[in-house]
């Protein structure tokens, strides 16, 4: 046989996928933990989705493509009074949770936002529960939610422990598609090959470039990518259920394969080693850990990286207010990643621009004491001249043991500090932060926190009787897990 001929026997699925399907199937969740931390993070999403409906640039997005579709059993969108096919209302469910970058974040050798599959989930679930209370079933709970989100958490954030998409210029959202696609194709009932079929599917689609999020291009985007991709797990999700074939070696493929063209062609690391080798590496298996180490941003909308900048940024203001003609030089010190990804020079050209630059999100909260989205607009920008002056005062310095204890998996910090040096020679105290209040290190100080946020953004949008309707079911734990959900969805109507 020639040595260039392709060999057309069909492979069994690569075991990555395999892996996912089997968790998604058989895993039982019994810790409390994750549970209490899911039902925090369905409280905090929403509330995330909610407040970004105030932006224009968002709700422009949102409602059916075409413009009086009529969808029987439809989903909701939170907020609005939109009702739409389950594939388009987890694009605008994605949308708004992810618009304002303050939904929970994960870090590790990539990062990302595992509750952006929210958007499929609640899709999904709305459109299934509808459908059973009709033909007299038991319609899905939110018990069934809070399972799905855990897992679609784990997907994602133990794909990402070790595995960075980043450094080859992919955008984490394809983990946002890949963990909505396994967890709704179960929801949706599929069998072990349905879902396998479906991942694959998901992995086949590739990754977006990360060409957004970055100088000189980062721009709206960012804010509904992963609307997009959990958008697309609904799609790939239904088409499997539909009996659409999968590609078992989508991964593994000589050549053809993800990890071939995607994965290691510009990650020297890989390159250099055998086929076999070039693959992902797994430092856990799946559980309930992502969900209960998962970090919540409380204070700020801002990138995560940046967070414990902005809370030592905070604790400077009332040193700094009256002295900002003398200031000399602030240093940041801070860890390899947000260097990496969100330390930037010259103009920023949008809000998604500064909501990304570290030496923004210092600087406002080191001139107002707070930081809040509107702070990113432009019309705020340009009343603002003296934000840039201070940027054009910060000097980034790395810490190596910040860097180390970022990818420790006991520590897990996001550490930063600030000091601000005067033209007298005088100095503020360096004021360090190595765990941000959303942090599970500060959790007991953190969840009033979390519940004063969604308080809120719940007042954003509906009237008083509404808010205290939706926050006291989240009160009663028990009553909250047997509520059906499209009885909840009911709430969220406008």
């Amino acid at each position: 046989m020639s040595a260039n001929v392709d060999l057309a026997n069909r492979p069994n699925y690569d075991q990555e996928i395999q892996d996912i399907t089997d968790y998604v199937i058989n895993y039982r969740i019994e810790s409390q933990e994750a549970l209490d931390t899911a039902i925090n993070c369905l409280m905090d999403t929403l509330g995330c989705g909610l407040l970004a409906l105030g932006f224009p640039e968002c709700s422009k997005h949102l409602g059916p493509l075409v413009k009086g579709t009529v969808v029987p059993f439809g989903a909701r969108v939170p907020g609005t009074q939109f009702v739409l096919d389950p594939v388009k209302a987890a694009w605008d469910i994605g949308c708004i949770i992810r618009w304002l970058d303050f939904n929970d974040t994960w870090l590790a050798a990539e990062w990302g936002h595992p509750s952006d599959n929210l958007g499929g989930i609640l899709a999904v679930a709305d459109h299934i529960a509808q459908q059973q209370a009709v033909t007299g079933g038991e319609p899905l709970t939110i018990e069934d939610i809070f399972t799905a989100m855990i897992k679609a958490h784990e997907i994602q954030g133990v794909l990402a422990l070790e595995n960075s998409f980043n450094r080859v210029g992919l955008c984490h959202v394809l983990l946002v598609r890949v963990a909505t696609t396994a967890v709704v194709t179960h929801m949706m009932g599929g069998d072990r090959e349905q879902i396998m079929a479906a991942i694959s599917q998901a992995w086949v689609d590739g990754s977006s470039l990360r060409t957004y999020r970055h100088a000189p291009n980062a721009g709206s985007r960012k804010s509904w990518a992963a609307g997009d991709a959990t958008s697309r797990g609904v799609r790939l999700a239904d088409m499997s259920m539909r009996g659409e074939m999968g590609i078992p070696g989508v991964l593994t493929a000589p050549q053809w394969g993800f990890y071939d063209v995607s994965f290691s062609q510009t990650n020297k690391d890989l390159a250099l080693k055998p086929a076999a080798q070039r693959k992902f590496s797994f430092q856990r298996e799946y559980g309930t850990y992502v969900m209960e180490n998962i970090l919540f941003k409380l204070s700020f909308p801002a990138e995560f990286h940046s967070q414990t900048a902005c809370e030592a940024a905070v604790t400077l203001h009332e040193q700094i207010k009256h002295r900002l003609s003398d200031i000399k030089r602030i240093e940041i010190t801070t860890h390899e990643s947000a260097i990496r990804i969100i330390s930037k020079e010259g103009e920023l050209a949008n809000p998604a621009d500064r909501d990304h630059c570290l030496q923004y999100m210092v600087a406002v909260p080191l001139l107002f004491g707070t930081l809040s989205a509107e702070h990113y607009e432009d019309q705020f920008h340009l009343a603002h001249p003296e934000i840039d002056e201070l940027r054009s005062k910060m000097v980034i310095i790395e810490d190596k043991r910040y860097s180390e204890e970022y990818h420790d998996p006991q520590k897990r910090s996001i550490a930063n500090a600030i000091q601000v040096f005067f033209n007298d020679d005088s100095s503020t105290e360096k004021v360090e932060v190595e765990y941000p209040i959303g942090h599970r290190r500060r959790r007991s100080e953190g969840n009033p926190v979390l519940k004063a946020k969604f308080e809120h953004n719940l007042a954003t949008r509906f009237p008083k009787y509404r808010c205290e309707q939706i926050i006291d079911l989240f009160e009663d734990k028990e009553k909250l897990l047997k509520t059906p959900v499209n009885r909840f969805m009911d709430m969220f109507v406008i």
